[in-house]
């Protein structure tokens, strides 16, 4: 008796490990976001998307997108899918009962109709005495935090998403409006080398030259309106409409946030999406190997059934009476426990994965920080150099022309100061642009746009 006491409580003590919550690992956060690393607590992508992005419109379309986007969606029955997964293992602790009437009626030789018939209800309740039960739980509460996190991140990057097309197009535009610029000042030009060819000003190939450019200039148009249809049938898709003209404002008018905060290391693994759904696949993976543990330990089941029957032999004389039975089923694993063992190590290789998976998306997670810094930072320091160098062109520009009518100055110097112009004011757009996206993408490295109570 007493050595069946100690095999029962060494049993018992094995199975406490199975219990055991999900702890996360220690994995080092020091110098996840390189330079950028703040000891305050705050970050921006804790700030709301719509005080973040102020244009009415692109406000109009982001809140027209989570709305009809089909990625969006599908992330959200995708939660539903893993909720009620979560509901069917809370519900596992619970008996399970059926109802399973029986009748019969017989004749022998013509003799009366015998009529039996019994209405049993039986149920089987699983003790879990190893965390079978509890171990499935976990595991499906992470699957569904993972699946909302996942909503989460589809969020966050449909925001990003749109925003970053939104501003695609307003540069677009601004490239556009710059070079239909250039192209009616060249088509002038164009007209002023001829009247000085006719006057023996210049020759044939100064008008030649100029107006190659032109044309060139207005083939670039036809790019840019190619492009700018590109992507707003892009932005289209994303707002889960049929192709059409985007309404939008203008590039100058953009304010941004210009206090970016990122916040320590830390403050990532409760903002982004992506590492919170990572962490709660590694911790599934843990929760499996736990329920896959317990199944080399045995498993008790309770069953019985209650009702009524006419047909119990002679323990009933008369019709009508109680039914009732009770069972208890101990289930130990015997010729299947190799199987399970290797399942268990299966179960501990995956959570090994899921744990190393976790580690990159901590890495990837700083770089992408580092990255959107680093893109805002450069398009902000080249601000006011950009701005002179345009300043120092439309001198140049203007100061060529003027000696090339009233003195020896060829052509050509006046051609390259009017492309170099032209390539400089390009660029201006382009460093808007990239000032913007940076911050774009940051709010997007930083887990932005997370829902609110609000919405």
């Amino acid at each position: 008796m007493k050595k069946t006491i100690i095999i029962c409580l060494t049993v018992l003590a094995a199975g406490c490990g199975i219990y055991k919550p999900y702890t996360r690992p220690e994995i080092s956060t020091e110098g996840l976001y390189g330079s950028a690393e703040s000891a305050d607590t705050a970050t921006f992508g804790n700030v709301a998307w719509r005080e973040v992005f102020t244009d009415p419109q692109l406000q109009a379309l982001i809140a027209e997108a989570l709305e009809n986007n089909t990625d969006m969606q599908s992330a959200h029955w995708r939660v539903k899918e893993a909720e009620a997964s979560l509901r069917s293992a809370r519900l596992a602790y619970l008996p399970s009962f059926n109802f399973a009437p029986q009748g019969s009626v017989s004749s022998f030789d013509n003799s009366a109709a015998a009529k039996t018939y019994s209405i049993p209800v039986t149920a089987s309740w699983q003790i879990d005495l190893f965390g079978g039960l509890t171990n499935a739980k976990r595991k499906s509460k992470a699957v569904y935090a993972q699946s909302k996190e996942y909503r989460q991140a589809v969020r966050t990057q449909l925001i990003a998403g749109v925003a970053n097309l939104y501003y695609t197009l307003l540069m677009l535009d601004s490239q556009e409006q710059v070079t239909r610029r250039t192209a009616d000042k060249w088509k002038k030009s164009v007209e002023i080398m001829r009247a000085m060819k006719e006057a023996g000003m210049t020759t044939e190939a100064g008008v030649a030259q100029y107006e190659g450019t032109y044309y060139s200039i207005l083939t670039s148009l036809s790019d840019l309106a190619h492009n700018i249809r590109q992507t707003e049938n892009s932005l289209c898709s994303l707002l889960g409409r049929a192709p059409r003209a985007i309404g939008r404002g203008s590039l100058d008018a953009q304010q941004m946030p210009r206090e970016l905060v990122v916040g320590i290391p830390v403050q990532m693994l409760s903002n982004r999406p992506d590492v919170r759904a990572s962490e709660f696949a590694l911790m599934e993976a843990y929760y499996a190997t736990a329920q896959a543990r317990s199944a080399l330990y045995p498993s008790i089941t309770l069953s019985g059934s209650a009702g009524w029957t006419n047909n119990a032999g002679a323990m009933i004389v008369n019709p009508g009476k109680l039914l009732l039975n009770a069972a208890a089923q101990l289930l130990q694993p015997i010729f299947n426990a190799g199987a399970n063992r290797a399942r268990v190590k299966i179960m501990k290789a995956q959570q090994e994965e899921a744990k190393l998976a976790f580690q990159q998306t901590l890495l990837n997670a700083g770089a992408e920080v580092n990255n959107a810094l680093s893109q805002y930072q450069s398009a902000r320091s080249k601000t006011e150099s950009r701005a002179r160098q345009i300043e120092a062109l439309e001198r140049a520009v203007e100061s060529t022309e003027l000696l090339m009518q009233y003195s020896s100055t060829t052509y050509l110097e006046v051609l390259t100061a009017q492309q170099s112009l032209l390539s400089a004011q390009l660029s201006q757009i382009a460093d808007r642009f990239d000032e913007i996206q940076g911050v774009v993408n940051l709010y997007q490295a930083l887990g932005g746009g997370r829902e609110t109570a609000a919405e």
